[in-house]
């Protein structure tokens, strides 16, 4: 049976197929790069509209009240924590995944006086380990990096701090995040998860293993549009003790009053900075309903199942491919990377073809399954046109073309 009319059956059989209706994906495209940016939600741009005609147009300031724009970040921050394992007051929807990078590893360095160690890998998000960069330019850290094979080793008593992407942006590697947790408090550091890459794609337990903090964007798996707000986790026991270095009004526990001095939100709301994105939240929370009423359990499994069925249909075409990503579904994220010599023009060839994956430096093809809109036939269909690429030398054109267009 071809790949085509196994997908069909695939297709025919899959409980989440008619989601795929609820989102806006151009005619003759099959979209891979959903884990860099999520595909539209249907509903987005009316709401967006509500919010600009009615509640900004007509509501003007009386919004912040009447349509509760104070409260957004705190209940979408909510919406977001069932999909991580966490307790709605947990989590609050603001600023960059950046920005709230730097508040918490500040403010875990302020929790483990004596130690300026942060722990990391390299390889890691570049923004991650810049975060850690500006505060040892400050004096306050030491950046650290060790293999993930010598985590664990490297966790010595000078470490505050183990700061990891759960999902491995290049490869979609997976961390053992329970083991490494458990790991980096038995040696007397705090842990902060990066979930961008797994947020909304597969299931994450951040009360389970016992996580400290975390950080995620809304823009890949939770479809909030381009530059989407981010969120923030911190466990309900370093709530109290929290001190996040920008101590911006939105944060402060009585904001109305107008005080000289700065006194910390209780609770989460500490993590706010300046005020709310409105229109961005307002988009996020659409994707994030969404992506709930959907389920991260589904949505892991039909993950699972496109990104073998890719592999199979890749084998069916006889193409030969150097898998970066772990080869087991269950130890890589929702996506899958290639290397190859020219793995960008291959890129640029298949973008020509309509299939749009993305090209990480130096030779990394990479591959992202959007499970809530992607079918078995886009496996089916990428595959044919991958194989179709490699074979017809599509990339050796584009590649040609690159470099006469830089000469």
């Amino acid at each position: 049976m071809t790949p085509e009319a196994r997908a069909a059956d695939f297709d025919a059989a899959d409980p989440l197929g008619h989601f795929r209706a609820h989102f806006t994906l151009p005619e003759g495209v099959i979209y891979l790069d959903g884990n860099s940016l999520g595909a539209l939600p249907k509903a987005t741009p009316k709401r967006l509209q509500e919010v600009v005609a009615q509640e900004w147009g007509e509501g003007l300031i009386r919004s912040w009240n009447s349509a509760n724009w104070f409260d957004m970040a705190s209940r979408i921050g909510g919406k977001i924590a069932p999909l991580i394992g966490a307790a709605k007051h947990e989590v609050i929807a603001c600023d960059s995944t950046s920005v709230n990078l730097f508040k918490l590893i500040a403010a875990a360095l302020r929790m483990r006086p004596g130690r300026k160690v942060v722990l990391s890998e390299p390889g890691n998000f570049p923004t991650d380990l810049y975060m850690i960069a500006g505060l040892e330019a400050q004096g306050l850290a030491t950046r650290r990096l060790a293999e993930r094979a010598r985590l664990v080793a490297a966790l010595h008593d000078d470490v505050a701090l183990l700061m990891l992407t759960h999902v491995h942006y290049k490869t979609g590697a997976l961390h053992d995040m329970a083991a490494l947790t458990r790991a980096a408090h038995e040696a007397g550091a705090l842990v902060l998860w990066d979930l961008s890459h797994s947020t909304g794609a597969l299931p994450v337990d951040l009360d389970g293993v016992g996580a400290d903090f975390a950080v995620g964007c809304g823009y890949k798996y939770l479809c909030g549009g381009p530059g989407a707000p981010a969120f923030a986790f911190v466990a309900e026991r370093h709530q109290a003790d929290l001190q996040q270095p920008l101590t911006g009004w939105f944060g402060h526990a009585a904001p109305f009053a107008f005080s000289d001095d700065y006194e910390g939100a209780p609770g989460i709301e500490r993590l706010q900075c300046g005020t709310p994105p409105v229109l961005g939240l307002a988009a996020l929370e659409v994707g994030v309903d969404l992506i709930a009423e959907i389920g991260v359990a589904r949505l892991y499994g039909k993950s699972q199942a496109l990104s073998e069925f890719f592999l199979e249909s890749l084998m069916a075409h006889n193409v030969a491919l150097e898998l970066v990503s772990p080869p087991r579904a269950s130890e890589r994220g929702s996506q899958l990377s290639f290397r190859h010599p020219e793995a960008y023009a291959i890129c640029q060839a298949l973008i020509a073809r309509g299939v749009i994956g993305d090209f990480r430096a130096p030779d990394v093809l990479r591959l992202g399954f959007a499970p809530a809109y992607l079918s078995f036939a886009d496996m089916a269909a990428a595959a044919r046109h991958l194989a179709e690429v490699l074979a017809s030398g599509e990339w050796e054109r584009a590649e040609f073309n690159r470099r006469a267009a830089v000469t």
